[in-house]
């Protein structure tokens, strides 16, 4: 099922339904940590469940002349085989993410015939981030530099575009009526501003024009300020962006938290919720309080009537389990 279908079923039926992210396993460490979190919520009835994609690394290594050599390493390989195991395994429709980072035209054909060959059909397209190290995003020299170029390329695809379409060239290529897929496309969006994004406005410009290049639906960057989420689908609105928007939200769960979100995902906490943590005693604290406060934030866009909540993980899913007995 498409989880645009998804969305507008829960919104047309006046129900919230929730929705969670999950990384794929360390390369080594198998399914059995992804599959107990996924364990821990699948009775609640996930709408569906979102697996991430990692920027490949790099890593060098001296040969016995003393140079230096250089290696291309991926630490959490394997997004689309995770994401169709668990669909086969639970049931639940998954949706992996597809970045732009590190990956040409055609590693991302690629890896979207696997998709469809697979009986996938939704995606999350996403630049993605600077490698490790870097201080701003290099495209592939063959890649994408905007998400909106990455959703355009599925749309063309849903269109039986692909990016060798004229013949054989040479290469033995499929001379015959081109096969359209049919994914459904989400895109990401930014309450407080992509980092890059010289100020608001023009982020919701950058958005619109995901949406003009084929996105069905928006997710948004975790959020801890309903306000903030609120007003940034108003000014989606405003600007013309009708297709829905999915507000993304995440419990704290160690004091870190209070340095490592802000820093890795550019958000701001709340005052109040700085507040409560810092007069945290441990981490056991913590994580009562980042439940509280998620749950008062699911509430609070359940009743705004917001069809779908989705929750940032991390791979650990018990405080997830808990709001979600008490809010949906």
């Amino acid at each position: 099922m498409k989880i645009i279908d998804i969305i507008n079923d829960a919104a047309s039926r006046g129900t919230t339904r929730f929705t969670f992210e999950l990384l794929p396993p360390l390369k080594g460490e198998g399914t059995a940590g992804v599959f107990e979190a996924i364990d821990t919520l699948a009775p609640l009835d996930p709408a569906y469940i979102n697996v991430t994609f990692h920027r490949e690394d790099t890593r060098y290594t001296e040969r016995p002349d003393g140079l230096l050599e250089r290696h291309t390493v991926r630490h959490r390989p394997g997004t689309v085989g995770i994401s169709a195991a668990i669909a086969r395994r639970y049931g639940i429709e998954t949706v992996p993410h597809i970045i732009c980072g590190g990956q040409s035209l055609y590693d991302i054909e690629d890896a979207l015939i696997d998709m469809n060959l697979l009986g996938m059909h939704n995606v999350l397209a996403l630049r993605g981030d600077a490698r490790k190290g870097e201080t701003r995003f290099d495209p592939h020299p063959q890649g994408h530099s905007y998400a909106e170029g990455l959703v355009a390329q599925i749309a063309d695809m849903n269109r039986g575009k692909y990016v060798d379409n004229d013949g054989d060239n040479g290469h033995g290529g499929y001379k015959g009526p081109a096969h359209k897929t049919n994914f459904c496309v989400g895109v990401a969006g930014y309450p407080e501003k992509h980092a890059e994004s010289p100020n608001p406005e023009a982020d919701i410009k950058a958005l619109r024009r995901k949406v003009d290049a084929g996105a069905d639906y928006i997710v948004t960057q975790m959020s801890f300020d309903n306000d903030r989420i609120l007003d940034f689908i108003a000014r989606a609105r405003t600007a013309g962006i009708t297709v829905p928007i999915v507000p993304g939200i995440k419990p704290l769960a160690v004091k870190a938290h209070l340095t490592v979100l802000p820093h890795t995902f550019h958000v701001d906490l709340p005052p109040d919720l700085v507040h409560e943590v810092e007069r945290c005693r441990d981490n056991a604290e913590v994580r009562r309080v980042g439940i509280e406060w998620a749950t008062q934030q699911a509430a609070g866009l359940k009743k705004a009537g917001l069809p779908v909540i989705h929750f940032y993980s991390m791979g650990r899913t018990d405080n997830i389990a808990q709001i979600v007995k008490q809010v949906f």
